[in-house]
């Protein structure tokens, strides 16, 4: 019996330890303007020819009265020509609030959705960000899915986005 149980956990703890994930870390700039909104900002995944779209996450105002944060989503023009338009917010587990001036994290396992369902090949990591009374931005970082061995590969905005890091691990 115990060498059964030892075997289970080796088992359990070599599955978790093959368990790669995708994490993303995030700058929301603080910027010294006289009036200051949070920006909406959307993440997600284009396969390297632009074509095929996995959205990751909105954030945007999801508490403004009778649901008129919506309205502006369209700000972020790219993400919304290519995918925002054909879905009704809020989404479970993609729409969250917009998030202060700081560093923010995201974190997505590769057993999970979105990532299980992603075949293996070439891939953008795209963030875009849009401001009210203020700029818009758009960063794409490329990355190989699955990855073969940890990466850390990264991109700077200029105005509305900071440093972004998308942090692969197999």
């Amino acid at each position: 019996m115990r060498l059964l149980l030892t075997a289970a956990m080796s088992t359990l703890a070599a599955g978790s330890a093959l368990a790669g994930e995708a994490s993303i870390s995030i700058d929301i700039p603080r910027l010294n303007v006289a009036e200051y909104h949070r920006p909406y900002v959307a993440f997600w995944l284009e396969s390297e020819d632009g074509g095929k779209i996995t959205n990751l996450a909105v954030w945007y105002d999801v508490k403004h009265k009778d649901g008129e944060g919506t309205k502006w989503l369209k700000d972020m023009r790219t993400w919304w020509r290519r995918t925002g338009r054909e879905l009704t917010m809020p989404t479970d587990g993609l729409s969250s609030p917009t998030r202060p001036p700081g560093t923010h994290e995201l974190t997505f396992k590769s057993a999970a959705a979105p990532l299980a369902a992603l075949p293996a090949g070439n891939y953008n990591l795209v963030v875009e960000a849009a401001r009210e009374v203020g700029g818009r931005e758009l960063l794409r970082i490329p990355f190989q899915w699955p990855p073969k061995a940890p990466a850390t590969l990264d991109a700077k905005g200029d105005s509305e986005l900071g440093a972004i890091a998308l942090k692969l691990t197999p």
